[in-house]
């Protein structure tokens, strides 16, 4: 179906305003427009792991999912919860109990995903669960302090990774997730981000959800607090991970590669983190070896996934 989006932004929202969400939070417009791409009559089950998106969404007794049946698991089940629920909705449909079309969405933060989470993620995928599992990347566990994850750029200062005259912030490059998932044979795997008019996040979300098996949606969530970027910047500092490759756009369908945006001029990547406090000290003189680094892991994925996109698309041929 062709994207539109008067359409789209029309669709009753199924994550309101009235949140407590920090201001200029990656997360909360990308949870908005991946829940759009449901079919109004479709109903949903939403199984969300501890984080900042749960614990800012859902005070007792206020809450801002609407129109779907909302789930607080801990840090480390939101996959086998959302099992478990698919699994018994499918029971009773076979039953004939329940006639009705619902999908299963399971939204987590990368702590709780690349860390905390990824055991039952792992399972969930493997064993084929009809589900599709957002992982909202703001690079560190930010709603306990900005610990480091494992999705914490490298050289990134965190509070347990702290950039000083020994260590030099995160010294470990960020784990791939998308690629991890990629190597578990799922039927469609994406990364994404609010970038250009909300296509890409919205029709990939849409693919995520309708795509029959298990799905993975890695989206782009910068946070103002963590990462030391005013409020208001998050747009820019979103086109820019987009624009010097820091966060490529593109999709897994069945193996097969797809970039979906390639930069007629690529930036580097001292454009995105010059934006940012958790990277000031990479910017003192002295520490270029630092950008160098730090972009050429940027440029190796590039390649690699432009790369992949060339060979699977020769094995379709």
């Amino acid at each position: 179906m062709a994207y539109n989006l008067k359409d789209a932004v029309e669709k009753e929202s199924r994550f309101t305003s009235g949140h407590r969400m920090c201001a200029g939070c990656g997360a909360p417009p990308a949870v908005r427009n991946i829940l759009r791409a449901l079919k109004p009559e479709d109903n949903a089950v939403v199984s969300c792991a501890t984080g900042c998106l749960e614990v800012s969404s859902c005070i007792y007794p206020y809450t801002s999912w609407k129109h779907v049946s909302f789930i607080h698991t801990a840090f480390e089940c939101a996959s086998a919860t959302l099992s478990g629920a698919e699994k018994t909705y499918n029971a009773l449909k076979r039953a004939g109990k329940i006639t009705n079309t619902t999908k299963f969405i399971a939204f987590g933060g990368d702590g709780g995903t690349l860390d905390i989470g990824l055991q039952s993620l792992s399972g969930a995928m493997e064993r084929g669960h009809d589900i599709t599992y957002v992982c909202y990347d703001n690079g560190a566990y930010m709603n306990t302090g900005t610990q480091r994850s494992s999705s914490t750029p490298h050289f990134a200062d965190t509070t347990t990774s702290p950039a000083g005259k020994v260590v030099p912030g995160k010294m470990q490059p960020r784990k791939d997730l998308t690629e991890i998932m990629v190597k578990h044979n799922l039927p469609y795997v994406a990364q994404t981000a609010l970038f250009g008019n909300l296509s890409d996040i919205y029709t990939k979300s849409e693919k995520a959800i309708y795509t029959e098996g298990p799905t993975f949606i890695a989206a782009f969530a910068p946070c103002p607090r963590g990462w030391g970027y005013p409020s208001e910047d998050l747009a820019e500092i979103e086109k820019l991970a987009v624009m010097t490759c820091f966060w490529p756009l593109y999709e897994v369908e069945n193996g097969v590669y797809k970039v979906n945006f390639k930069p007629a001029k690529k930036l580097p990547v001292i454009e995105f983190i010059k934006t940012q406090k958790r990277f000031k000290h990479m910017l003192k003189p002295g520490n270029e070896w630092m950008i160098d680094e730090l972009q050429a892991e940027i440029d190796r994925k590039w390649e690699y996934i432009l790369m992949m996109e060339e060979i699977t698309n020769k094995k379709e041929d």
